[in-house]
C-alpha cells in the first residue's frame, strides 16, 4: 500500500470531497432551492436533518454488517451509489424524489467514513496519522488494492469499547461540538442574506472564503493537536463560542463579516478533525467501528443543530441563529472538562493505589 499511498490518499480526499458536498451543498443553495423546488425553507432544512438522521440510526449497525466484506468492494459501490444521488439532485425538480435520494446516500455514509479513515490511515506512516464521485471511483478503482478482511474482529469485541464510560463523554462532545456548527451553518446563506444583506453572487464568494478558511483550518490545529491535544480540545469550544459571539454582534456589517467569515471557516471545519481525535482517542482498539460511532453521532449534532437553529429562526429570528451554536458550543466544553476531570481523577486513585 507504501507504494501508492499519495495517489490513494489523493483519490480518497476526492472521494471525500463528493460525500460531504453531497451531504451539505443543500446549505449554500437553500434560497435558490427554496424557489425551485416550491418549498418552504423549513422543508430545504429537512434535506439537511434527513441525511444526518439516517447516517445516525443506522451508521454503527451497517459498518458492523459490512466488516467482514473487501473493504475496495464497499467503497467501489458506495462511490457508485453517491454518484446516481448527484446526477437525481442535478435532473430532478421533484422535492419527494430527492429526499428519497437523500436517504439512499445516507445510509452508506458513515461505512464510507469508517473504512476511508482507517485505509488512509493505513497509508502513511504511523507519525502522520493525525493529520468529485465519478474521479473517486476512478482512484479507487486503479489504486486502492484489495483489502479482504484477513483478521475480522468480533461484533462482541468491538461493542465492548461500549462500556466505557469516558467514551460515552466524549461522544456527547462529537454530538455537541456537531450541532454548534451546524446549527448556524445549516442557514449560513440565509443570515448572509437577511443579517448581512448581501446578494447571491457576494453570498456566494463569502461562502467559498468560508470553505478555503476551514481547509486551512485544518491543518492549523492538526498541528496544535499534534503539539497538546488535550489542551487544543479544551480551547477549542471557548474560541468558537467567541466567534459566535462576534458575529452575532457585528453580523450586521459587511466589513466586519468579511473577517469574521475567515475565523468562522476556520473553526468550523477544525471542529470535524477536533472531535475525531478526541474520540479515537478513547475506542483506538476498534477503529472502524469508532469511525462509525463518529459519523453516527456527529450526524445527530447536524440533526440536533439544525433543528434548533430552524426552530431559533422562527420563533426569534435569524440573527438568533448564532446563540444556538454558542449554546450548544458551551455544552462541549463541559463535556470535555467533565471527561479530562474523570480521567485525572482515576489517574490520580490509580497512582494512590500503587503506592
Amino acid at each position: 500500500m507504501q507504494k501508492n499511498s499519495s495517489l490513494l490518499l489523493l483519490a480518497l480526499s476526492v472521494a471525500v470531497f463528493g460525500v460531504i458536498t453531497t451531504e451539505i451543498a443543500i446549505i449554500g443553495l437553500l434560497p435558490k432551492l427554496v424557489s425551485q423546488l416550491n418549498v418552504t425553507p423549513a422543508q430545504v432544512g429537512f434535506l439537511v436533518s434527513i441525511y444526518a438522521l439516517v447516517v445516525a440510526a443506522t451508521g454503527p449497525f451497517i459498518t458492523l454488517m459490512l466488516s467482514g466484506f473487501n473493504k475496495k468492494t464497499v467503497m467501489l459501490t458506495i462511490l457508485v451509489v453517491f454518484i446516481i444521488s448527484n446526477l437525481t439532485y442535478a435532473t430532478s425538480s421533484s422535492f419527494h424524489l430527492n429526499l428519497a435520494f437523500r436517504v439512499l446516500p445516507a445510509l452508506a455514509h458513515a461505512v464510507f467514513f469508517a473504512v476511508a479513515l482507517v485505509v488512509a490511515a493505513n497509508s502513511v506512516p504511523a507519525e502522520k496519522h493525525a493529520a468529485a464521485c465519478a474521479l473517486a471511483l476512478t482512484g479507487v478503482i486503479f489504486m486502492m488494492p484489495s483489502m479482504p478482511a484477513t483478521q475480522k474482529m468480533s461484533f462482541k469485541s468491538q461493542l465492548s469499547v461500549l462500556r466505557k464510560g469516558k467514551l460515552w463523554l466524549t461522544i456527547a462532545t462529537v454530538t455537541f461540538v456537531f450541532a454548534a456548527m451546524f446549527s448556524s451553518f445549516s442557514y449560513v446563506a440565509d443570515y448572509l442574506e437577511k443579517v448581512t444583506a448581501l446578494n447571491n453572487n457576494l453570498i456566494s464568494a463569502m461562502l467559498i472564503l468560508f470553505g478555503v478558511c476551514g481547509f486551512i483550518g485544518n491543518f492549523i490545529f492538526s498541528s496544535l493537536l499534534q503539539k497538546n491535544l488535550v489542551k487544543t480540545t479544551h480551547l477549542y469550544p471557548l474560541f468558537y463560542i467567541l466567534v459566535f459571539a462576534l458575529v452575532w454582534g457585528l453580523g450586521f456589517s459587511l466589513f466586519a463579516m468579511s473577517l469574521l467569515i475567515v475565523f468562522w471557516g476556520a473553526f468550523h471545519s477544525s471542529g470535524l478533525v477536533i472531535s475525531q481525535s478526541w474520540l479515537m482517542r478513547e475506542a483506538h482498539e476498534a477503529p472502524e467501528f469508532a469511525n462509525s460511532l463518529y459519523m453516527s453521532f456527529s450526524n445527530l449534532g447536524i440533526t440536533v443543530g439544525s433543528l434548533t437553529g430552524g426552530w431559533f429562526i422562527a420563533h426569534l429570528g435569524t440573527h438568533s441563529v448564532v446563540i444556538s451554536s454558542a449554546i450548544f458550543a458551551l455544552l462541549a466544553f463541559f463535556t470535555i472538562a467533565i471527561k479530562h476531570r474523570a480521567g485525572s481523577s482515576s489517574v490520580a486513585l490509580q497512582e494512590e493505589t500503587s503506592i
